[in-house]
């Protein structure tokens, strides 16, 4: 009888898995033709915690194009410009069109340590330095946003989705929270002075889960998928008041060979940080194998 459990127990968990990854990538809500960016602290963020988002989104049947600003080179070990090249690798291997659509700072506003936290107007006046539209009023070069004088322009950018870290940051680490808070505060200078105007980018953020689901892997799938199933129903008046077009929630899970692409990311593209404890983590990681985030809310 043990030995038929032993057998067993594996499979449906394998089977779990594997269903809910194609549960997700076919019936759960996705984002077509769109300007995505997915704003990172250090390069292997990418890879270690965003993986299944990035496998995902840059499927060519969904036509987006998929862009990553990292803001800052990990330059804690003096391996900056190691780890800048290694970036562009990964980020090829996990889908982007091309190493140009990587853009790696490597400036002192943005150390990289565990014990400094960022600026978040210096991350937001990056920010609407890249991607603020020549048409809007948000001036780069006059702090966050300049005064905005007619409040019938509607807020412009050249992006339509903006990807990263959620308040806790995954790790509680300060960096990847200081994106966070940037990403706000630039949003929320976007639409200064424009009520009644859409915010032209959306804001998703990627949860931070318990110390135990962290590291329980693929077995976190189905976990995660009923647990956003149970908040996306009590979110279903604020969907219908928006006309159910933006989803509130995304869920990416990615299937066998996906994770394997997703650890190849890591031992091919970041072999300078192949310490046993990264070995550990894209084994047991369950942020390799799945992602779920969540809509900001800027007002």
């Amino acid at each position: 009888m043990l030995f038929y459990l032993a057998v067993a127990v594996p499979i449906l968990l394998a089977t779990a898995w594997l269903y809910t990854a194609h549960i997700t990538r076919v019936s759960f809500p996705k984002f077509h033709k769109k300007r995505i960016c997915l704003l990172i602290a250090h390069p292997d963020d990418e890879a270690m915690f965003f993986s299944p988002t990035l496998l995902a989104l840059t499927d060519e049947r969904l036509g987006n194009h998929v862009k990553i600003l990292c803001l800052s080179t990990g330059n804690a070990d003096n391996l900056g410009q190691t780890r800048k090249q290694e970036l562009l690798s990964s980020a090829v291997i996990l889908g982007l069109r091309s190493p140009a659509d990587v853009f790696v700072l490597d400036s002192s506003l943005f150390p990289d340590s565990m014990t400094s936290s960022w600026d978040p107007t210096e991350v937001a006046k990056v920010l609407s330095s890249a991607f603020a539209s020549a048409g809007s009023s948000q001036n780069p070069h006059k702090g966050i946003a300049s005064k905005v004088k007619n409040s019938n322009e509607p807020p412009l950018a050249t992006i339509d989705i903006l990807l990263t870290f959620d308040s806790r940051g995954v790790s509680d680490h300060p960096n990847h929270i200081s994106l966070y808070r940037g990403a706000r505060a630039w949003l929320t200078a976007l639409m200064a002075n424009k009520s009644g105007w859409k915010c032209p980018v959306e804001l998703y953020t990627l949860t931070t889960t318990n110390i135990f689901r962290k590291y329980i892997t693929f077995l976190d799938a189905p976990v995660t998928m009923l647990l956003g199933a149970l908040q996306t129903a009590k979110g279903n008046k604020n969907r219908k008041a928006e006309g159910g077009r933006i989803p509130q929630r995304v869920l990416f899970v990615s299937d066998l060979a996906q994770w394997r692409k997703g650890q190849n990311a890591m031992t091919r593209g970041h072999q300078s940080q192949m310490q046993w404890f990264r070995w550990g983590w894209i084994v047991v990681g369950r942020y390799m194998v799945v992602n779920d985030l969540k809509r900001e809310h800027i007002n």
